[in-house]
């Protein structure tokens, strides 16, 4: 592809972006056009090359700022090292594309972080509302004792791989461009042990069952994750620990649904309660009973809602409300006397105790007479 082409059209940025923008935009267009993802197409292998000698161009403020002035003439007859000097592909191919093949490098080498590790916890509603304090046991493999995760046998040391001289990675030349892989000596760790420890047989970690206290903060909700740092999985050869992640699983309550900081609760309450109203007496999760009280006339899927009742919120100050949805339950069930009151009630209604039922028979009426 020709180096003629404007760089920011390469990348599909504006002249005006940012470092952020810029770094982006080329991450998502070299995943794109990388070489590993269209094998054997000379027009991706081509693309990747335009659009990494612009981002080696862009990235560096020196550099941009001579290409925003003179254009590709700046980098032409000894204007300075230019887009297409290779020695600056290998950092970017490390920061851009580090995070997916293995590690970062420090001091030359790659330290490859261990695995992040998951454990599941269930807790009821009740804990979730209060917090708790808990102890999980997980089996994990931790740094060896032994040879104090080096790997290397007590007494004696790792030492420089020859094959990548201790960097871990090896390049080779194919085609337009320069490939770095791990080195196969060393796996990409850039020493080599001769006399491996014994107990972790070289690995620097030996696996072992800790007993790891978890703090649950009130107000966690299901899926809410707890990070435990250093507490994963353990680095080779003295790399550092990756992190455990608590998610939390709320039980399933027998009175409570939960919607972010607000509870519900549906209660049933007798037809003459509703006609006459009254109160009723709800136990909450704060250990207290909120007294709700029912205003006359009420109807079925009305919600009352008690302020400052509901779930305290996560790390933060003051508590969700507790709304309860009203459901009016007919009697089924009728002493000779209750039907005979019931009876009487009937004789002395005129329409005017149930508006919407006489309302909705005035319209029926109408429209069988044709009104």
């Amino acid at each position: 592809m020709s180096t003629t082409i404007d760089y920011y059209e390469l990348l599909e940025c504006e002249r005006t972006a940012d470092a952020g923008t810029i770094k982006s935009s080329y991450r998502k267009l070299a995943m794109k056009y990388h070489p590993d993802k269209n094998a054997g197409c000379k027009d991706s292998e081509a693309k990747f090359k335009a659009v990494s000698e612009a981002y080696d161009c862009l990235k560096d403020p020196q550099k941009r700022a001579a290409y925003d002035r003179f254009g590709h003439a700046a980098f032409q007859n000894g204007g300075g090292a230019g887009p297409q000097d290779f020695g600056g592909f290998s950092d970017i191919f490390e920061s851009v594309f580090g995070e997916f093949m293995g590690g970062r490098q420090q001091g030359g080498r790659h330290q490859r972080r261990g695995a992040d590790l998951r454990y599941d916890m269930e807790i009821t509603l009740e804990e979730a509302y209060h917090g708790k304090q808990s102890d999980i046991t997980v089996d994990i493999s931790v740094a060896c004792d032994t040879c104090h995760g080096s790997g290397a046998k007590p007494g004696t040391h790792a030492h420089s791989c020859k094959t990548c001289a201790g960097h871990g990675k090896v390049r080779a030349q194919q085609g337009f461009f320069v490939v770095e892989r791990a080195c196969p000596a060393c796996h990409g760790s850039g020493e080599v042990i001769d006399t491996p420890c014994s107990d972790c047989r070289g690995e620097g970690r030996v696996e072992q069952t800790k007993t790891l206290s978890v703090n649950v903060p009130p107000g966690v909700d299901e899926g809410t994750r707890v990070r435990l740092s250093g507490e994963g999985e353990a680095g080779a050869r003295g790399a550092p620990p990756g992190d455990l992640y608590i998610f939390l699983h709320v039980k399933r309550h027998n009175l409570f649904e939960r919607e972010g900081t607000t509870l519900f609760a549906r209660a049933p309450i007798s037809f003459t309660t509703a006609s006459l109203g009254g109160t009723m007496s709800i136990p909450g999760l704060d250990g207290r009973a909120h007294e709700i009280r029912i205003p006359p006339g009420i109807q079925s899927g009305k919600q009352l809602r008690q302020r400052g009742a509901g779930m305290p919120v996560l790390q933060g100050r003051g508590h969700g409300d507790l709304v309860i949805q009203i459901d009016v339950e007919t009697p089924t069930k009728l002493s000779t006397r209750q039907r005979e009151l019931l009876e009487l009630f009937r004789e002395t209604e005129t329409g005017e105790e149930c508006p919407q039922s006489q309302g909705f028979f005035s319209r029926l009426k109408n429209a069988f007479a044709g009104e």
